[in-house]
């Protein structure tokens, strides 16, 4: 049985080639516009992996984390999440609020897998 993502991000490019890299590698693929959308996909049927941008309207990926964390989902989804920001502060910000693992953007099939397999989900 394929492994479920949720792609999240406000940008409908940056979805559409996520989509195509992970049906590439047999995950099915549900999208997020922003957090709140991807907090009420997840709340409703929890993926096994979110691939989560970081700067949204709406609900951005640090707020959406927390919310992901105060929820009582029996199982938490790995969490990948997305950014064109390299510093060390935002990254260990995001890892802390409960973030796995990290991808800068723009990423490649092979970028993602590899973080998808430290994750366990690849």
């Amino acid at each position: 049985m394929s492994k479920k993502c949720l792609v999240v991000d406000d940008s409908k490019v940056i979805r559409k080639v996520a989509r195509h890299i992970l049906e590439t590698m047999n995950f099915t693929v549900d999208e997020a516009v922003d957090g709140r959308d991807a907090l009420a996909q997840c709340l409703h049927m929890p993926p096994d992996v979110i691939l989560l941008d970081w700067n949204m309207p709406v609900m951005s990926g640090m707020e959406f984390l927390r919310a992901l964390r105060e929820s009582d989902l029996p199982v938490r989804p790995k969490v990948v999440f997305c950014t064109t920001e390299n510093g060390l502060g935002h990254i260990r910000a995001a890892i802390e609020a409960g973030a796995d693992e990290y991808v800068m953007k723009p990423f490649d099939r092979e970028t993602l897998e590899s973080k998808l397999q430290i994750v366990g989900m690849a």
